[in-house]
């Protein structure tokens, strides 16, 4: 029996965390994740940086197997001394721009890549512990983060009732298990979903043979729009449970059928509201954020303010095309992967697989589309099949774009910054399949590898663990959360406007002047 590991010290923690390393918090433990891991983790990089001198327990719990659990102990360097409410998250390098890259002698240096911007102000939409980037401006370039850096500013919220809802949320976890909900309903779940895929099939099979083209590219939508739930199960192994299996189904499911390649509500790290020039559901957009995701700065310019004037009026116009934009994130992905190391055990096979299953789609696509005739035949029924899926997206965006995109520091808890980003959309069981399952986001983000089909029951444990949390668990109907994305962008829209007035009110004052 080896020897216990070593307690490492907060001072140290920092210290190594400064120098380079990546450090992360598991039950107390210190895991190092070396630097090859990054590039090969599956998840990416950004997904274990954005927690490096943080708790990331729950959040790592929550998006690993047992079998993953038990390999990652094999990083553990350490323990920790925690306090009385548990371990004080440091604010992650990446978070204040900080990034290592490879220096011009060959070896990892750190790189400034933006800048921070700290609230200034101490109010609900704009806490003191609000930190977001922005482009650099400064010519001068510091070594690297320093202590001052990656410690957090105040938070407001209590440091105990944050470990409470922590503690409270392994207790709803293990339930989770308990109740046997992971375990994946092939037959009632899945079964119903492959016939209706089938039947969107035939009909758009059948329909294009007897040239009804309209039907048929109703029909394909259908069929797109209802794949790409289980495209998603895969991406999050709710399936199989199996990184590879699901990841074989993934690429066969996702390029083949549907030309896709497979930290909540923060606007400089989660892409899922990063959309300038055309959406900002906050504000904060109009700084012209820099985006860790995208590593580039979301520039709010002249075309930026004539669509976020109008946003709550093109939405939908914005949202039947959104498919399109899918493509280009999807093929950016795999570009930007292309000569990138290995990410996984030395394998490229999913790369070179993905690329195949999409040569194999534009084969049979672009066959199906020079059998339709004409342009104008074809551009019809381009528009037709990706404008049907559409409402997958709005769907999606109801889920978040309402909710807080307040930053409130590193040591927010799990469950607590879930259900205070997310929303789930009331929906009758009797027609939930038309929204994928996916209108209960609040559980998918709490418990994201569940299989889609038992969230329905999981939401039940989760609305009775908010309750006795003190927890807001926030629901809507489709049509009033239409309304209140609507409202949001409206207001983001006005605020536009009237930074238009006060500069051009500035402008005439100069000229007088």
């Amino acid at each position: 029996m080896g020897a216990p590991p070593p307690v490492i010290t907060r001072d140290q923690v920092a210290s190594r965390i400064l120098a380079g390393d990546s450090l992360i918090i598991i039950r107390n433990k210190v895991l190092r994740v070396p630097p090859s891991w990054l590039t090969a983790h599956p998840g990416g990089a950004l997904a274990i940086l954005h927690f490096v001198g943080r708790d990331a327990t729950d959040e790592v719990e929550a998006f690993h197997s047992a079998e993953t659990l038990a390999r990652i102990k094999g990083f553990v360097i350490g323990t920790v001394e925690v306090g009385e409410h548990g371990w004080e998250s440091f604010l992650p390098p990446v978070m204040s721009g900080w990034v290592r890259r490879v220096g011009v002698d060959g070896g990892k240096e750190w790189y400034r890549e933006a800048e921070a911007f700290k609230s200034t102000v101490d109010t609900e939409q704009y806490p003191s512990s609000d930190v977001q980037l922005v482009e650099k401006t400064s010519t001068q370039e510091a070594s690297g983060p320093t202590l001052e850096t990656i410690t957090a500013a105040p938070s407001p919220l209590s440091a105990k009732s944050q470990a409470d809802h922590s503690a409270a949320y392994k207790e709803l976890h293990q339930r989770i298990i308990d109740a046997g909900l992971y375990k994946t309903r092939y037959f009632s779940g899945y079964g119903p979903e492959i016939a209706r895929y089938t039947l969107f099939a035939v009909v758009a099979a059948v329909a294009y043979l007897k040239d009804w083209m309209v039907i048929s590219a109703f029909s394909l939508g259908l069929l797109w729009h209802q794949v790409t739930f289980t495209a998603h199960d895969l991406g999050h192994m709710g399936v199989t449970h199996d990184w590879v299996i699901d990841r074989v189904i993934g690429i066969l499911v996702a390029d083949l059928l549907v030309r896709l390649e497979v930290v909540t509500n923060h606007p400089s790290h989660d892409p899922d509201i990063q959309h300038l020039p055309f959406f900002a559901i906050s504000p904060i957009f109009l700084n012209s954020l820099y985006s860790s995701y995208y590593k580039r700065v979301m520039r709010f310019d002249a075309v930026s303010k004539i669509f976020i004037s109008l946003q709550h009026k093109l939405f939908y116009v914005v949202m039947s095309l959104a498919r399109f934009n899918l493509y280009a994130l999807s093929y950016t992905f795999l570009a930007k992967h292309a000569f990138q190391p290995k990410r996984a055990k030395g394998a490229r096979w999913w790369w070179w697989g993905e690329i195949f299953c999409l040569g194999l789609f534009y084969c049979w696509y672009s066959a199906l589309l020079r059998g339709i005739g004409s342009w104008p035949r074809i551009i019809v029924y381009i528009l037709i099949s990706h404008i049907v899926p559409s409402p997958l997206h709005v769907q999606i965006v109801l889920s978040h774009f309402s909710r807080s995109t307040a930053d409130l520091g590193p040591g927010e808890s799990f469950p607590h910054r879930q259900l205070r980003t997310s929303t789930d959309v009331i929906c009758s069981p009797s027609i939930e399949w038309i929204h994928g399952g996916l209108h209960l986001q609040v559980t998918h983000h709490l418990f994201p590898r569940l299989p889609r089909h038992n969230l329905r029951e999981a939401s039940l444990i989760v609305k009775e663990f908010a309750k006795q949390q003190g927890l807001e668990y926030c629901e809507f109907g489709f049509f009033e959360g239409n309304s209140e994305v609507r409202g949001v962008l409206r207001q983001v829209a006005e605020q536009v406007k009237i930074v238009g007035m006060v500069a051009d009110s500035h402008i005439r004052e100069a000229m007088v002047s």
